[in-house]
């Protein structure tokens, strides 16, 4: 998805940028390349800077309900320097590096309803225009998968997902948001929980997978969930026996409110006092929750309610374009 636009901020007759981003999906920590394509104006005009900005949709929650906004999480100065002829094509190549925490947008080609983009901003002769927005596409970690697949191997449902402005305290969180995947539990804790919340905090050395237990009524104690937290390593996916990993987790969770557990798997693991459902009161913008069914390959098999994929496409769409409006 790619808009054009003149610089409206030098007027009619400016450069117009479309930057071209390559198909396949990055991970998080990984390399994000394309190609930022300059068509010149009808005159000379010096670039002095082509800057990409990693741009995310997050829920907000404060007293007065939920918002919505567009939060930038990171930006790369990709080039810049030279003069535009009148009527010049340039390309100009990119390869920068994604932050570790970056949000998965999909699941084995299944769209979470999580929605990345890059923008791209021309500094010109003075003056800034964010000429071109695209969509961001990341896919999970191997770790990621693992757990993810694992958990629909053990019964579990995707709900939703969604980014949360704010932070999770006790962690190595970077990003001023985090994303919280909503599970249906199993059978085996159906009668325990009315769901299973999910975040990764990736790191270089490793991950961070934060588990809370939205309990029913009646269960441990009334009014508060039950957060714990636990570290995983990059390193020797394939070898681990991740159902049972998981699953003891989930017994972890389930069992112990707020006490300190043992270590869990080769992780280690902490449980922490809920308060204010585990997160920090500072949060905003809401998400736009999709939901894909535990299956053959894990949670990413069919959809169960929430918006099928074609829809997830029209509220991509609708975001961008929203964008492109805003900034005219």
């Amino acid at each position: 998805m790619v808009f054009k636009r003149l610089l409206g901020a030098i007027g009619v007759g400016g450069p117009t940028v479309d930057t071209v981003l390559d198909p396949a999906p990055v991970r998080p920590g990984g390399t994000l390349t394309g190609e930022v394509q300059l068509m010149g104006g009808k005159a000379d005009f010096d670039i002095e800077a082509i800057t990409l900005e990693l741009v995310a949709r997050v829920e907000a929650e404060h007293e007065g309900g939920e918002s919505e906004g567009v939060v930038a999480f990171d930006r790369f100065t990709v080039g810049g320097g030279f003069r535009l002829a009148e009527g010049e094509q340039r390309g100009v190549p990119f390869s920068v590096t994604l932050p570790w925490e970056t949000p998965a947008t999909q699941l084995h080609g299944q769209s979470l309803g999580v929605v990345l983009g890059v923008r791209t901003e021309l500094s010109v002769a003075g003056a800034k225009d964010k000429g071109d927005l695209d969509q961001l596409v990341v896919a999970p970690l191997p770790v990621q998968e693992a757990v993810l697949e694992a958990l629909g191997g053990l019964g579990f449902g995707f709900k939703s997902a969604d980014l949360e402005y704010g932070r999770i305290g006790g962690t190595g969180q970077q990003l001023p948001f985090y994303q919280e995947i909503e599970l249906v539990p199993s059978p085996r804790y159906a009668q325990q929980v009315n769901e299973i919340e999910l975040t990764f905090l990736a790191n270089p050395g490793g991950m961070e997978v934060v588990l809370e237990a939205d309990k029913r009524g009646g269960f441990l104690s009334s009014g508060h969930d039950a957060l714990t937290r636990f570290n995983v390593s990059h390193e020797g996916v394939e070898q681990q026996d991740w159902p049972a990993i998981v699953d003891g987790w989930i017994r972890q969770l389930v069992e112990h409110r707020a006490s300190y557990g043992s270590p869990v798997g080769f992780g280690s693991s902490t449980a922490f006092a809920p308060a204010g459902h585990g997160h920090d009161s500072h949060r905003s913008g809401p998400g736009m929750g999709t939901a894909v069914a535990a299956g053959a390959t894990g949670l990413a098999a069919g959809v169960v309610g929430g918006m099928v994929a074609g829809e997830v496409v029209d509220e991509v769409g609708d975001f961008f374009e929203g964008e492109e409006e805003e900034e005219s």
